[in-house]
């Protein structure tokens, strides 16, 4: 039966990871991240079932691993449930919150702690209480989820990616399976470093990630002459911009969330090979948090073929684009806005950008002026050196590779 159920499973896991849109990855990534914990979950209450029976005797280290995996497994499930929500655009993807938010997953958590206190110390075989705590831990795993916005929906993927790994161990130590809990230490671990690398990236704490309702307002449509950022939005056609690009001496590609959603990557390569074969020198600059999960922007261009080398952290591009001729703008919004660097009241205010704004020409490839994940205007679609190529970016990008051949 243990055979059947794996290929089952892998059956069912292949055919979705192949089957799946690359603009979808996210929310794949979420869902799997779920149904870890929730595996997990299962194999503590199981264990705890089997203890029922008035022959055996539930130990105080088992017990203790018991209500552990179930509750980082079950809010590890319930959370990711959330998570995948939020990305599939099932439920909205702005913060969800209300007074006292903070102070009920608090009470949450020392009820949870309290009752798998008493199940394994004084009354092991209450099954009423160990269902009430997985109801709490299913519970504090949407509440905890709910309040991030989708600003913040990488690091809530790693850190759910290392829930699941912190569950897995868990039920290693359940079942006395070294391998399972060798491993998922190893998960939890590497998940925790990178929502650490997240949370620099975005110069924020992990308290305020989870705490801080990035995006809470509603998102505001850019206007002309609105906000810190007053003035002209200046349009451009794709011939124009493919000109521009084509006598270019270097050209910096910066890819985001938009290029995912159009799949312009193929497009993109394309568009740098041309531009190659003219002389150009051709980099990508990669935010930490660009896109809905981390790596995201990295995974895309891997599938369109660019080669490594031409890709480059933010820290290490950054100074190039005091001499960059052109940088593009492929769809990304927060990861450039100025306005992180000098509004306070931002709540982007802090985060390290990349510094697009000091390029020689700037073309930004969106479908409208609308705000980005956080909510706020970006300033960078009013600097006098912007050009707005509005479309999808896969129909731009193409059409941009026509005009480059041309030139």
């Amino acid at each position: 039966m243990i055979l059947v159920g794996g290929i089952i499973g892998a059956l069912i896991g292949s055919v979705a990871a192949r089957a799946v849109q690359m603009t979808a990855m996210p929310q794949m990534v979420g869902i799997f991240n779920g149904f870890g914990g929730g595996a997990s979950a299962l194999v503590a209450i199981s264990e705890f079932l089997r203890l029922l029976n008035p022959e055996l005797a539930m130990t105080n280290d088992a017990g203790v691993s018991i209500v552990l995996g179930t509750l980082i497994g079950g809010v590890t499930f319930s959370g990711s449930m959330i998570a995948f929500a939020k990305l599939q655009n099932l439920m909205t993807g702005a913060p969800v919150t209300w007074p006292l938010q903070k102070a009920l997953n608090s009470l949450l958590l020392l009820a949870i702690l309290a009752l798998g206190t008493y199940v394994v110390f004084f009354e092991q075989a209450n099954l009423v209480v160990f269902l009430v705590i997985i109801g709490l831990a299913l519970v504090l795993g949407v509440t905890s989820v709910i309040p991030i916005g989708g600003a913040d929906m990488p690091v809530v993927i790693s850190l759910l990616n290392s829930y699941s790994g912190l569950a897995a161990a868990a039920a290693g130590f359940v079942v006395d399976n070294r391998v399972l809990i060798i491993a998922g230490s190893l998960v939890g671990a590497s998940g925790l470093i990178l929502t650490n690398i997240m949370c620099v990236g975005m110069n924020r704490s992990l308290a305020n990630v989870l705490f801080g309702a990035v995006g809470t307002a509603d998102v505001v449509a850019g206007s002309v002459g609105a906000g810190a950022a007053a003035g002209q939005v200046r349009d451009v056609s794709a011939e124009e911009a493919a000109m521009l690009l084509g006598y270019a001496n270097s050209v910096i590609f910066v890819p985001g969330y938009g290029m995912a959603v159009a799949q312009a990557q193929h497009a993109v390569r394309e568009l740098a090979d041309v531009l190659k074969e003219r002389g150009v020198d051709v980099k990508y600059a990669i935010h930490p948090v660009a896109g809905r999960m981390p790596g995201h922007m990295n995974v895309l261009l891997a599938e369109a073929n660019v080669p490594y080398d031409e890709l480059f952290d933010m820290d290490e591009i950054n100074h190039a684009f005091k001499t960059t001729s052109v940088a593009v703008v492929i769809g990304a919004n927060d990861v450039v806005n100025p306005a992180a660097r000098h509004d306070t009241t931002s709540p982007l205010y802090g985060m390290p950008i990349l510094d697009v704004d000091e390029a020689e020409h700037i073309i930004v490839l969106k479908r409208s002026m609308r705000a980005g994940f956080a909510g706020v205007e970006n300033e960078l679609f009013f600097h006098p050196k912007t050009m707005m190529l509005f479309g999808d970016a896969k129909d731009s990008v193409t059409k941009l590779v026509t005009g480059a051949k041309a030139a």
